[in-house]
């Protein structure tokens, strides 16, 4: 005949079992949707490379309230055409770390991306909120390949790197 105390600890034992299956089950959903996400945000139906890029009204230098609404469509347009940069040819990142006693004394990180864009087609542009623009931009799966292999040749020619 089992105790109260045994019996009591293979049931916490039994549910500590049921709730790690339930979280490490939960992980891996997650994680698959995470991946399907990403991948969605930047590849549409046709496998073109979808790039968004936004930007905030306020900030916009001009005192006329129309006019911050133009620049700021421009610079969302232009930060979508940064994202579709980043996306063909990838990132420059330059790092610096300098540490004084075993502690960080300064962190020093830039990024740049070179490149050049053509055959953009606009999707949209959508006011987020009420200081915000979004513009999305889709780039057809052959340009991007022709502008890979532009970019290959300017490097082995090298002119641009």
């Amino acid at each position: 005949m089992m105790t109260n105390a045994v019996f009591s600890a293979r049931r916490g034992l039994l549910s500590a079992l049921a709730l790690a299956g339930i979280v490490l089950t939960g992980c891996a959903t997650t994680e698959t949707r995470y991946e399907q996400v990403v991948v969605r945000s930047t590849v549409d139906q046709n496998k073109n490379i979808v790039a968004t890029g936004y930007a905030v009204i306020s900030i916009q230098q001009h005192s006329n309230p129309a006019q911050q609404r133009l620049l700021s469509i421009r610079a969302s347009k232009l930060d979508a055409y940064r994202s579709l940069l980043e996306q063909i040819y990838g990132q420059y990142l330059d790092a610096n770390t300098t540490v004084a006693e075993m502690v960080v004394a300064s962190d020093a990180f830039r990024a740049r991306v070179h490149g050049v864009i053509y055959g953009a087609r606009l999707i949209s542009i959508t006011p987020i909120g009420d200081d915000t623009y979004e513009t999305t931009l889709s780039l057809d799966r052959s340009t991007v390949n022709d502008l890979r292999a532009l970019y290959l040749d300017q490097l082995a020619a090298g002119v641009g790197a």
